[in-house]
């Protein structure tokens, strides 16, 4: 949220328990009941040629590697393991942002989010998630617009 002030981004912000067991874009778009497809996840790969990209998917919907391989410019992606999350972005599993992560890395925003002029992320927290344009997003990730899911 500090980046998103900084650069004067307007945002709502969203807070609510969280549970281990309940970390799901599902899960979270009931808590805040709001339409499950405007709560984007962000999601950690690593590429066979550029390291760490990023997506940014609908939380009803699941990452197609192979698309997301073809947009980063990779032969092949693959998860990046949970183990490194938080070394690789500085963010734990449940709270990772697709703004503010340690270094600025590919990031792609899934094309879904065109049809909306806000779109949910988390704000890098547990139980913390906020709302800005999709345009926003892209802006402070340098991100791009791809087909990601399947």
């Amino acid at each position: 949220m500090r980046i998103i002030e900084q650069q004067k981004i307007a945002y709502k912000e969203y807070e609510f328990e969280w549970s281990e067991d309940h970390l799901s874009a599902d899960s979270v778009a009931e808590k805040l009941g709001i339409e499950d497809g405007k709560i984007f996840k962000t999601l950690v790969t690593v590429g066979n040629k550029t390291g760490p990209v990023v997506a940014v998917i609908p939380g009803n919907k699941e990452l197609d590697l192979k698309k997301l391989a073809h947009a980063s410019g990779n032969k092949k992606v693959e998860m990046l393991h949970l183990r490194d999350l938080e070394e690789t972005t500085g963010y734990i599993r449940g709270g990772c942002s697709p703004i503010g992560m340690k270094k600025l890395f590919p990031t792609y925003l899934a094309e879904e989010a065109n049809t909306y002029d806000t779109i949910i992320v988390s704000a890098g927290k547990r139980g913390m998630q906020i709302e800005v344009s999709p345009l926003s997003i892209l802006g402070v990730t340098n991100g791009e617009i791809a087909d990601l899911t399947m």
